[in-house]
């Protein structure tokens, strides 16, 4: 606040501390406008009538060291025309005086309301901004490998000639494109479906769900695919296991990419094991393997979009780098959070907490 009356200053510091704001004045404009170039505040409530620097050179000089920040004008010498000066000077509101105590907190919660649009405004452009970079760097970067070598490999049999086993030749190229091709369209499939939680559209319809036909479904669809990698899967879900508030095709989605990953990252002969309890207001199902397990300094990365644990164990291991991001904003979104316990070679456990259902 600036004003160069000492009475005005203290009542109306009185007045504002005692809504929690942190508030600061200052007698004159020269004091006022130093202080604001280094701290910018949320909201400036500044008299016109001032000696030395009047009121309207103030918003002018503040504006051109923040266009964004609010200001509240009051004065003494109040007409429609002072009033509409300094709004057209980049005042937000005018306040005349002498204004009583409720005035003054009305106006600036006003104010201050309008700020936190502002804000909320700009990171949301911010996060636009973030999300079309990472687009791009999407599209660069994690499409261009596999296109390449699809590139290359129709390239081989385009200069395959007259080999004397080019039937064998071609099939070998023909599966390797299809494999590449096979990787691309999963990157995309997560890539899309990375955005469609972000916008809303898989957990806008929250429901009660059921998680055991739930979890049932996901061990029998991945049952093939275990026996493959010769990993046991099993199960073991309480009889008065809650219900949870979420969406059914988020939770197939969540879960899937959790048990595929404790199939793939496991080790010959492992164990895939899903449990799952009531705790207080939530349900915690936990994904337990006894795979390679992550070292403790990647832990925190596993859940960065594309991110992957290189190292012998997994070189051979396809994957998108999306599936855990896609987990963590599912899990988010439903209002819960997922916790990884992992040991190097000795398995690692994913914990998922869920809202209960709370009828």
């Amino acid at each position: 606040m600036i004003d160069d009356d000492p009475v005005m200053r203290l009542s109306c510091f009185k007045i504002l501390d005692k809504e929690d704001y942190v508030v600061e004045t200052y007698e004159d404009g020269e004091q006022g406008l130093k202080r604001i170039d280094e701290q910018k505040p949320d909201l400036l409530v500044v008299d016109l009538k001032m000696p030395k620097i009047g009121g309207m050179e103030v918003i002018a000089r503040v504006h051109e060291i923040d266009p964004e920040i609010c200001i509240v004008v009051i004065t003494g010498y109040a007409t429609i025309g002072t009033a509409v000066e300094a709004m057209k000077a980049g005042a937000y509101d005018f306040l005349p005086k002498p204004f009583t105590p409720d005035e003054l907190r009305l106006i600036v919660k006003r104010g201050m309301e309008r700020t936190e649009l502002t804000q909320q405004s700009k990171r949301l452009k911010q996060e636009k901004e973030t999300l079309e970079r990472r687009f791009l760097t999407f599209v660069s970067h994690q499409l261009q490998s596999p296109l390449v070598a699809v590139q290359q490999f129709l390239d081989v049999l385009k200069h395959l000639g007259d080999s004397p086993n080019k039937q064998a030749l071609q099939n070998e190229w023909i599966d390797r494109s299809l494999v590449r091709i096979k990787e691309l369209i999963a990157m995309v499939r997560d890539w899309l479906t990375i955005s469609k939680i972000e916008s809303g559209q898989f957990v806008d319809c929250i429901a009660t769900v059921d998680l055991h036909p739930v979890i049932t479904e996901l061990l029998q669809t991945y049952s093939q695919q275990a026996r493959e990698n010769r990993i046991t899967l099993s199960s073991s879900l309480p009889d008065d296991l809650s219900p949870v508030e979420a969406h059914e095709e988020c939770l197939k989605m969540l879960f899937s990419n959790l048990i595929v990953n404790a199939i793939k990252y496991n080790k010959k002969n492992g164990t895939v094991k899903v449990t799952a309890r009531n705790e207080g207001t939530n349900v915690v199902v936990a994904v337990a393997d006894t795979g390679i397990g992550i070292p403790e300094d990647k832990i925190d990365m596993i859940f960065e979009e594309f991110y992957r644990v290189k190292g012998d164990a997994t070189k051979n291991i396809s994957g998108t780098g999306l599936g855990l991001p896609i987990c963590k904003k599912i899990v988010a979104e439903l209002g819960g959070k997922i916790q990884v316990d992992s040991k190097v070679n000795n398995g690692t456990t994913f914990h998922v907490y869920l809202p209960q259902n709370k009828d």
